[in-house]
């Protein structure tokens, strides 16, 4: 049975006018996706296709899918590609892993004009979907979709920030595409009218009235995060997957430059096999970030920094000689004596043998703080900065900046774990690697 095997979410910790949900400083596109799908790589087989669907990519003219690869440890022999663009480059991954089997990551950094509408309704965050054969989750029963061009929203690839039509004009366009859509996919599925319906869409007239346009019989819903660009369709599918029971029926359109719908039907297994923290969780789990701060994180304005010199850019090459290391935090094991090296070795540190190493891949352990420093001089856009150095379950040592720190949460035997970020950027290029987070 080809169908939804797993799924995941992400939300940042950074919250503005109580709910907008920002992503930190050291976050892009490419961090949010590793961290949402760290989550379904890992225990089974690896997927053979790695589809990363983004509006906002960290890199242009350099795949982004590589990065992601890279830091959740897949092997070489998958195809790791992007879908750069809008929400519909989210349904053209579905589509082909759908087909193929696949990874489907999706991340996004929305940045709106100060005070606008778009800063209000956006919503940074990530989501992955892992599709194949196998005990499915929830099962594929139809697919359809429908293509149209008109002019509702937009962005020059020069510019951070959108634009869009008059709402009105918008919904109008889309109204006809999504009844003709959800009618088509209810037909292809053999069905008159679905458990639950999830509408997202860019123009915030037909979130606002999906209730009108389609109507699920238990719940009909967009995103209940804000507009997540090219990750507002599989986060709100996530949102409904959360609660939805075995052997009810999904309705999901996207209304994005057309319509694309599909229905899916819950298994036995969904029940039990739920992403760990609920997505409605992890939007109440926020904390506020001061508005000033935001915007210089986006570049929307310019704060004076510590005055300390600012890093170089990073080299390529020495970054590619500790690939497994950087993004896959890859350590070496003592065959001899078990000893976990953290960064990897050749030579033992404890019993002195030499190339005697297997690798380990050290992201997803656990482990406590052993000491820490907290300095308020280094060069951070969010000072001060949190080393810790923190001792690992199962051996190894290794000393790593704070994500999101909040210096009187960090004490000596503090729990910690481990989330992708970018250490800086400079020169155009991020400066990728880990580092600790308060669990």
């Amino acid at each position: 049975m080809t169908g939804l095997l797993a799924y995941a979410t992400y939300l940042p910790v950074g919250r503005i006018e109580k709910n907008r949900v920002v992503a930190s400083f050291d976050e892009d596109s490419s961090t949010l996706g590793v961290a949402a799908a760290q989550a379904l790589v890992g225990s089974g087989p690896a997927p053979r296709y790695l589809y990363f669907s983004t509006s906002t990519p960290a890199y242009a003219d350099k795949t982004n899918a590589t990065t992601l690869l890279a830091a959740l440890g897949l092997p070489s022999t998958v195809f790791a590609s992007d879908l750069v663009g809008t929400g519909r480059s989210t349904a053209a991954g579905l589509r082909a892993a759908r087909l193929t089997g696949g990874l489907v990551v999706t991340g996004d950094v929305r940045v709106g004009k100060p005070g606008s509408a778009d800063e209000r309704g956006g919503a940074d965050g990530a989501a992955a979907l892992l599709l194949g054969d196998g005990d499915v989750i929830a099962e594929i029963l139809a697919e359809v979709s429908e293509s149209a061009e008109f002019l509702d929203r937009w962005r020059s690839p020069l510019s951070r920030t959108g634009e869009q039509w008059e709402e009105r004009f918008g919904f109008e366009q889309y109204a006809t595409l999504v009844r003709t859509a959800a009618g088509r996919a209810l037909d292809a599925a053999g069905i008159d009218e679905a458990d639950h319906v999830v509408l997202t869409s860019p123009n915030a007239g037909v979130s606002k009235k999906a209730g009108s346009l389609v109507k699920g019989r238990l719940s009909t819903s967009g995103n209940p995060v804000g507009f997540l660009g090219a990750g507002d369709l599989a986060v709100a599918l996530a949102g409904v997957l959360d609660t939805a029971a075995a052997g009810e029926t999904i309705l999901l359109l996207s209304a994005v430059d057309g319509c694309d719908a599909w229905v899916l039907r819950a298994t036995e297994l969904l029940p039990s096999r739920r992403q760990t923290v609920p997505l409605a969780a992890q939007l109440a789990a926020g904390r506020p970030v001061p508005y000033l701060t935001y915007l210089s994180w986006r570049g929307l304005v310019e704060r004076e920094l510590p005055r300390r010199p600012e890093p170089d850019r990073p080299a390529g090459p020495p970054s590619a000689r500790s690939a497994s290391w950087k993004f896959a935090f890859t350590g070496s094991r003592c065959t001899a004596c078990s000893f976990l090296h953290l960064p990897p070795l050749r030579v033992c540190r404890q019993c002195g043998g030499a190339d005697a190493m297997e690798p380990v891949r050290a992201a997803d352990l656990l482990g406590t703080v052993a000491t820490f420093t907290v300095d308020r001089l280094a060069f951070s856009p969010s000072p001060p900065v949190v080393d810790v150095v923190v001792d690992f379950v199962g051996g190894g040592r290794t000393s790593l900046e704070v994500a999101d720190a909040v210096p009187e949460e960090i004490r000596v035997g503090t729990e910690v774990a481990l989330t992708f970020r970018s250490l800086f950027t400079a020169g155009g290029v991020h400066n990728y690697f880990w580092k600790a987070r308060v669990r």
